[in-house]
């Protein structure tokens, strides 16, 4: 892609680039005078007939394209931008082959920023937290695992007239249906939010089977998020592991922020539980956060739930104690900055890069499995 070039009917109105984008590149494009958001995959490509290689390895790479391009049909068969209630999910409008190269199309939506989402008053926590939640449930009603839920595919508008900020879910190019997800070569995802069986999926335990990953894997990464938006960082693990899902693997506990309301303690332990069958499921996420005050932030009382000093910060998350008052900074960002994924997710939005709040971890930068908007692949 380039400047001023024309893809099948969609002029490229602004420099192509790759921030956050993984094997994606992405731009701003015009099409009868409406702006879009248009993505190029970097991978899988399409052979042509005088591609090199040997006839077995054009039918092997067709192969590829074809689970790919079936993929992405069959999600948005189910997903059409007009479908009911799907008002706050930013669904594919277009997704074609130009030659040997797959591109995808949204429509450009314009957000407010939001950098520090713990900041909120409660009633607006859990109207963002809450419309997050009806999406997911549309999702989840016809067996669509998002794959990819994270802050950065979570596009945010702030109401002007009420001060509400509402969650708008983007990028499904690594959805799949329940149950059914690509193989552990070809799943994406991000290893900070992916939930243990997806882990254990990509590292090819033989003691998981693809039917494994189902709508739980997306309950998972909710709960992660439900802490991050609520007191800014996601909760905290033990330096030895990569991911919460790895240290929820070994069986250790995640450390939730003493601040939250037991009634919040409660959903994220259960949500964050290791067996999918644990898990709740979206209905009782939102009947728990039905009631805005358990969305507050509490003072826990004078020696009860004060993290030892003797307890090493959390990778991915700054350390938890009754005095943080300045989590690390949100990974909600504004539309016209750069992109989430590894393919890192970019859609018609982009996020900055995130400061965990730990030394440790920002010397070691994470892999991350993140891919871009509408998503590495390897382990």
């Amino acid at each position: 892609m380039k400047v001023g070039e024309e893809i099948n009917g969609y002029r490229i109105t602004t420099a192509p680039t790759n921030n956050n984008g993984g094997k994606c590149v992405w731009a701003f494009a015009e099409k009868g005078r409406r702006p879009y958001f248009i993505k190029q995959f970097l991978e899988p490509k399409r052979p042509r007939p005088d591609s090199p290689g040997s006839e077995r390895s054009k039918r092997i790479r067709q192969e590829v394209c074809q689970e790919f391009e079936d993929r992405h049909r069959s999600v948005m068969s189910r997903l059409a931008p007009d479908m009911r209630g799907g008002g706050n999910l930013v669904l594919a409008e277009d997704f074609f082959a130009d030659g040997s190269t797959y591109y995808k199309v949204t429509a450009r939506i314009d957000t407010s920023t939001l950098e520090r989402p713990q900041a909120l008053e409660p009633r607006q926590k859990s109207v963002l937290l809450r419309t997050l939640a009806v999406s997911l449930q549309l999702l989840h009603g016809i067996d669509i695992v998002h794959g990819d839920l994270k802050p950065a595919n979570v596009l945010v508008q702030e109401n002007t007239g009420n001060s509400l900020h509402i969650a708008k879910l983007i990028d499904f190019d690594d959805s799949y249906l329940s149950g059914n997800p690509p193989g552990p070569h070809d799943i994406a995802g991000d290893s900070l939010y992916g939930a243990p069986e997806w882990r254990r999926y990509v590292q090819e335990d033989p003691a998981v089977d693809a039917r494994m990953l189902t709508t739980a894997a997306d309950m998972f990464a909710l709960g992660l998020m439900a802490h991050h938006y609520l007191t800014g960082s996601l909760p905290g693990y033990d330096a030895r592991y990569g991911s919460p899902a790895d240290a929820v693997n070994a069986g250790e506990e995640l450390r939730l922020d003493p601040r939250l309301s037991p009634t919040v303690r409660g959903l994220i332990t259960a949500l964050t539980a290791r067996s999918p069958e644990s898990r709740p499921r979206i209905a009782t996420f939102l009947a728990a956060l039905k009631d805005p005050e358990v969305c507050a932030l509490q003072l826990p009382r004078p020696g009860t739930t004060r993290p030892s000093a003797d307890v090493p910060p959390p990778v991915g998350a700054a350390a938890v104690t009754p005095e943080s008052t300045e989590p690390r900074v949100s990974r909600l960002r504004k539309n016209l900055d750069g992109g989430p994924r590894s393919r890192a997710a970019v859609g018609p939005e982009s996020a900055p890069s995130v400061s965990s709040g730990n030394p440790a971890a920002e010397t070691a930068p994470r892999v991350s499995r993140v891919r871009i908007n509408l998503g590495d692949r390897r382990k």
